[in-house]
């Protein structure tokens, strides 16, 4: 990639096209804290599938010349382009923020061609040096931390680790070197010293993140094909540059309440039976549980929209009614292969309409998944888009309230699909290499679109793949994680940072996937799992069952008490995602989230923030009775004792095995849920506040938490603002839902009053 010099430049508006010895690049001022980055390469235009509607605000955009190059200032971000396409970007005052790297690269020893194919042979990942179309190289300068590339192994600091954006279905037990995972979000947050900014490259291809590993002078960012295309966001903290994110590529919508209860899953309930038993053991062990989840064994030969009527003998509608009386929603995957069998009206109909990938020869291109032989639906297509979404027809019509979109990387067993197979880009061919990263994105806005068509309620989609921007369609989970100790350690910074990478709505498989977990595991895990905001238990078939009866009595008790945990604080939670569809603000934050001065919070890789209100130290390693608990600062209390503590300080926690080490800031109000088998099981008539002295307020939201009336204004909204003495006054700042509370207590360390 050379540019040579800058010999020209032209503008129009809010936008600066410059011309260079090789290259013509564009630079954009989208609003005043955004300046997106363009060079077309592949073609003069570029279209994107994370960022939809135009965003462009109005800019005072002042270009000049200066020395040997060009500045441009917005008011709020000056930036200065120079020769070979070196372009700095500095804040508002002219103080350097991100520079271009100008030394001598010193990359990685490269190894020889004998020692290339040994590798290989022997199996190492990355050992092929991949080819990058362009690179960004920018300059470090030691004191940078860097959040959010999506869901990646390892810790919450990303400085001196390596990242590739290319969706992977890898089973085998994720540790720290893994590159690539389920998802690529090309988006990162770097905090400084004296600064904060984000980088957003809007590029499908195959990507990669060097962030630092490399060398202590620079980290760099570029792509295998495609467009340079990135966007600097500034902004005067960690919250403020996210939301920046989440305007270009936009929030997550509020979620039906009942998803945010508990679910129970397994890969090995095959039959009615199976259902039955674990629907009839949650109710008579008091578990509150309200989604069950249906593993690939539902359907007939693993065949997309087909179910197994024998296996639900013959009525699997009645079923799921059934389950349904009693407070259980279906939740059912789909898979995007569709096998290759003469008489299937799925694929028939797909050949037919030419819906399916094709090879560079125009065939139909088969790989083979869970049903054998089996083509992939062309997601890109509009009109495939359209047809998939029609489709969940079946599902709903079954009863499923749910659809767990799965394999969709996409994944395939006959080797991975070649780069070459043609898929359509809304209008146009485009190679698989160029739509892999967004298969699942785009079968998951399939479904989403398809089912509030169809039902007209909140779509839930989940999904394992994603690409930027999925969270406006789907929440995801982190994919095939194991029980081991590692995996729950990982959890803590992999949730976090899909947080701050815009997937707010997010989980992992509470147990772990793949292996046989423990007692202790599994117990240590829920501890967890309570706080994330898909909740679901999840194994492998072959492993050990892992519901939590299978362990005894104990592990009932201790299970059910952070299960009923979770639904007494689903209306603090569903508070959360009522902020987060209006701000961007992530469910669970890290602690530098909202205190990032704090230099014990900047690497914190245990401990997380539930909102901002609640304070979470899990143990996360085998055989611990005990922990040493960072807080921040301000005052917060212990939530099990109400003890008060003043932090920035360490305490040490006695935690045996029924204790989850929980905090409460100060000045809190937490709208809780009385108790209940399922979200629905009772009209919510009385509110009760959990109230913690200290000066503070909390607004919450109440609508029917399922369809999409409170759009139209049909809900309500409350602010309840607590002094030191711990009385609470309420306001009603909007009037719109049909059913308010009738009473409103608050409850102050055990004194219970009415305020409304």
């Amino acid at each position: 990639m050379k540019f040579g010099k800058l010999t020209g430049y032209q503008t129009t508006g809010r936008q600066v096209s410059l011309d260079f010895e090789g290259q013509r690049a564009v630079i954009t001022a989208v609003t005043p804290e955004i300046i997106r980055v363009f060079c077309g390469w592949e073609e003069a235009g570029s279209r994107s599938h994370a960022i939809e509607g135009d965003k462009e605000k109005p800019v005072a955009l002042e270009v000049k010349q200066r020395g040997k190059g060009l500045f441009l200032s917005t008011g709020k971000v000056q930036v200065t382009v120079e020769d070979g396409f070196a372009v700095d970007f500095f804040d508002e005052t002219g103080r350097p923020v991100c520079q271009e790297y100008r030394g001598e690269r010193r990359p990685l020893q490269r190894v020889s061609g004998q020692q290339q194919r040994l590798l290989e042979e022997e199996g190492h990942e990355g050992a092929r040096q991949e080819t990058m179309a362009f690179e960004v190289v920018k300059r470090l300068t030691g004191r940078e931390h860097f959040y959010g590339l999506g869901d990646k192994t390892g810790f919450l600091d990303k400085r001196h680790y390596a990242y590739t954006m290319w969706n992977t279905d890898d089973p085998s037990p994720q540790v720290d070197c893994f590159q690539a995972l389920y998802k690529s979000i090309p988006f990162f947050i770097t905090l400084t010293d004296t600064h904060v900014y984000g980088i957003f490259l809007d590029n499908s291809y195959k990507s990669f993140f060097n962030m630092g590993q490399e060398s202590e002078e620079y980290y760099y960012f570029g792509a295998a094909g495609g467009n340079l295309d990135y966007y600097y966001l500034a902004g005067d903290s960690l919250p403020q540059v996210l939301a920046r994110y989440m305007y270009l590529t936009g929030t997550c919508p509020l979620p039906q309440k009942w998803t945010l209860g508990y679910h129970q899953s397994r890969w090995g309930y095959t039959v009615q039976e199976d259902m039955e038993e674990v629907a009839r053991t949650m109710r008579e062990k008091d578990i509150p549980c309200d989604a069950l989840h249906f593993d690939i064994d539902y359907m007939q030969d693993f065949k997309v929209f087909t179910w197994n009527e024998e296996r639900y003998h013959g009525d699997s509608a009645a079923y799921l009614e059934s389950l349904a009386r009693r407070g259980f929603k279906a939740v059912a995957i789909s898979d995007p292969g569709v096998k290759k069998e003469k008489g299937y009206p799925v694929y028939e109909e797909g050949v037919e309409k030419g819906f399916f990938a094709k090879t560079p020869q125009g065939e139909v291109y088969i790989n083979a998944v869970w049903p054998g032989d089996a083509a992939f639906p062309d997601f890109g297509s509009p009109k495939v888009r359209d047809w998939w979404g029609e489709k969940q027809k079946f599902l709903l019509d079954k009863g499923v309230r749910g659809v767990w979109n799965d394999m969709n990387e996409p994944a395939s067993f006959h080797g991975p699909l070649p780069d070459d197979v043609v898929f359509t880009d809304e209008d146009r061919p485009a190679p698989h290499q160029r739509m892999h990263n967004l298969y699942g994105h785009l079968m998951a806005q399939a479904a989403y679109s398809g089912l509030k068509r169809l039902d007209g309620r909140r779509p839930f989609v989940i999904t394992r793949a994603c690409y930027a921007g999925s969270q406006k369609y789907a929440t995801c989970w982190t994919g095939d994680n194991h029980s081991i100790w590692a995996h729950l350690q990982m959890a803590i910074p992999q949730l976090v940072n899909l947080g701050l990478s815009g997937m707010p709505f997010a989980g992992t498989d509470v147990g772990g996937f793949g292996s046989d977990t423990t007692e202790e595991l599994l117990l240590r895990w829920v501890q967890v799992g309570c706080f994330s905001p898909l909740f679901r238990n999840h194994s492998a078939m072959g492993t050990r069952r892992q519901e939590p009866w299978q362990f005894g009595d104990r592990a009932v008790e201790i299970y059910r008490k952070y299960v009923k945990l979770r639904y007494h604080w689903i209306p603090y939670l569903y508070d959360l995602f009522w902020e987060e569809e209006r701000t961007g603000a992530p469910i669970l934050r890290p602690l530098v989230y909202h205190y990032e001065k704090d230099e014990t919070a900047k690497t914190c890789n245990d401990e997380f923030l539930f909102g901002d209100r609640i304070l979470v130290a899990p143990v996360v390693e085998q055989g611990k009775d005990k922990r040493l608990v960072y807080l921040p600062e301000g005052e917060w209390y212990d939530y099990w004792s109400r003890e008060k503590q003043t932090g920035p300080c360490a305490v040490i926690k006695d935690a045996p095995i029924e204790v989850c080490p929980i905090y409460v800031k100060a000045g809190s109000v937490l709208p809780t849920m009385e108790e209940m088998a399922y979200v629905g099981e009772k009209e919510p008539e009385t509110l009760t506040l959990e109230v913690f002295p200290g000066e503070g307020e909390w607004e919450h939201y109440l609508d029917n938490g399922e369809d999409f009336a409170y759009r139209e204004g049909r809900y309500h909204q409350y602010r309840f603002t607590v002094d030191k003495t711990g009385a609470v006054q309420v306001e009603i700042l909007h009037g719109g839902y049909e059913k308010p509370y009738r009473h409103i207590y608050a409850d102050c360390m055990g004194e219970k009053t009415e305020i409304l």
